[in-house]
């Protein structure tokens, strides 16, 4: 080899090293757990045979050895295109994060923004390494993943138990799922019993009950590794590579064009008091009813979904009459808000279905702040410079229309109607009782009963349309904002990137 058998055989022995992990014993311990190890997590993410591993050296002249230094980095292809992604190796010191592991978070961070691709990063293991100061470069992967918020998406995968610093990549992402078995939190139960003296499980401080329902901090919660890979690489076919480019279209198949939903009539009642489950709605009038829904076991009154129509990437806000009749609670607004800076940072139109009686009342709403997460909501939606378009389906009172979209020349592609809808500042059964003479009651009660006449005439709404052309008309209020997908009109970037 004219000289260079020594050196490439030092170099492939070290690169073993880090190929072998944490040795067998662990490994099996891993894969006994019903787990993925590191390695095998990225080669499920990434498209067969595309990936390129970044820092296996990291680690390998530590003595012992600590291979690729517990986190495992790279490239590769996700569908055919670019994309990084770093796993923690808890088979290695239990996933712990030390000097040179923090260099290569960085490193990813770093290489995300200059090559604009998404980054994915797997979560398991136990934060700072004790033994070290696992300082790094700075700012460090927290201020890169805060640099490159909004630049491209960002997506974490919580795949077991994750605490301290690590944990928080998490809410530093645009989606987060973890697997059932998998827990987050800031500090794990034996630091939390040595500084409260509180006795508590992994589950029961950050489990996906309390992690996905309670909290907030997950997105969506799955069955295991293979489901959360699976719906990473799903999220991600709904969004461009980066925030400079339009979002994937699909330009043919079996269910993109014009259709109108018959089922409509029997899925949403006219009387604007009968609850009834949005999701059947929203299945049938998306392209082959496919939904992914984000969020769904948090702020439940109100559904955030991708989904395609027409072959366009969309971000779906609507209301769900059958958990609270739709009202806007905190966590919803929370949710929504999040949501639609996603949405709005990456180019998707957003749709808007409002069937609520307003924002929740009540003094427990108001101890959970709901006017400021509200007010946050409209803010979010006031200054999407994406496609809007806004549906009333059957009612929107108060400032439950304004956070939902529904305000007249406020830069909505389009502004629709069914008809017989109601509206107000308050529902007519909430005033009747302060209004005693009965003629000005059932005044009250009819104007709010012909709002879509009145709208239409006023061109606070764009059209009153039959509810069976739901689909065909949102699919003409997309067509009109496909200049928008490749000229980049008024998509500045995200002042500050996207808030946790």
């Amino acid at each position: 080899m004219c000289g260079w058998g020594p050196a490439l055989a030092e170099i492939e022995r070290r690169k073993a090293v880090a190929l072998g992990m944490g040795g067998e014993a662990r490994l099996v311990r891993q894969a006994q757990r019903g787990r993925l190890n590191a390695r095998q997590r990225l080669a499920a993410l990434f498209d067969p045979g595309t990936f390129y591993e970044v820092g296996a050296l990291v680690g390998g002249t530590e003595d012992p050895p600590v291979p690729a230094d517990a986190f495992v980095a790279g490239a590769g292809r996700i569908d055919g295109r670019p994309a990084l992604a770093g796993a923690e190796d808890v088979t290695v010191l239990g996933g712990s994060i030390g000097t040179g592991a923090a260099d290569k978070r960085y490193r990813l961070t770093q290489l995300a923004r200059q090559e604009r691709v998404p980054l994915v990063m797997m979560l398991e293991g136990a934060g700072h390494r004790v033994t070290e100061g696992a300082t790094g470069r700075r700012p460090g992967d927290l201020g890169g993943l805060v640099e490159l918020s909004g630049l491209v998406p960002m997506v974490c995968l919580v795949l077991g138990a994750s605490a301290g610093h690590g944990a928080l990549t998490a809410p530093l992402c645009d989606f987060v799922v973890m697997t059932a078995t998998a827990s987050i939190f800031s500090a794990g139960p034996p630091l939390v019993r040595s500084a409260t003296g509180e006795e508590i499980t992994k589950e029961d401080l950050g489990g996906p009950d309390i992690a996905a329902a309670t909290s907030g901090v997950v997105h969506n919660v799955v069955a295991d590794d293979r489901a959360a890979i699976a719906l990473a690489r799903g999220y991600l076919s709904y969004f461009p590579l980066n925030a400079a480019g339009p979002p994937p279209r699909r330009v043919d198949g079996p269910d993109i064009g014009p259709r109108r939903v018959d089922e409509l009539l029997e899925l949403i009642p006219p009387d604007p008091r009968r609850p009834y489950a949005i999701r059947p709605v929203l299945e049938a009038i998306v392209d082959e009813g496919e939904l992914l829904e984000v969020q769904p076991d948090f702020g439940r009154s109100v559904v955030t979904t991708l989904a395609h129509l027409g072959g366009h990437a969309v971000a779906i806000v609507a209301n769900d009459p059958s958990v609270l009749a739709g009202a806007i609670d905190s966590g919803a607004a929370d949710k929504v808000a999040h949501f639609l800076q996603v949405a709005g940072v990456f180019g998707l139109p957003c749709v808007f279905l409002a069937d609520n009686p307003g924002v929740l009342a009540g003094s427990a709403a108001e101890r959970a702040g709901i006017l400021r997460h509200a007010a946050r909501m409209y803010a979010v939606q006031h200054r999407l410079t994406v496609p809007k378009l806004h549906v009333t389906l059957r009612k929107a009172f108060g400032f439950g229309s304004s956070v939902m979209a529904m305000n007249p020349f406020d830069g909505q592609t389009l502004t629709l109607a069914f008809p017989s809808i109601t509206l107000g500042a308050l529902p007519a059964s909430s005033t009747a009782s302060k209004i005693e003479d009965p003629e000005e009651r059932a005044r009250v009660a009819a104007a709010q009963a012909k709002a879509s006449i009145t709208g239409g005439a006023r061109l606070s709404y764009d059209d009153v349309i039959d509810p069976r052309e739901l689909r065909n008309a949102l699919l003409a209020g997309l067509a009109l904002s496909e200049g928008r997908e490749w000229a980049g009109v008024d998509r500045p970037p995200q002042p500050g990137g996207i808030l946790p």
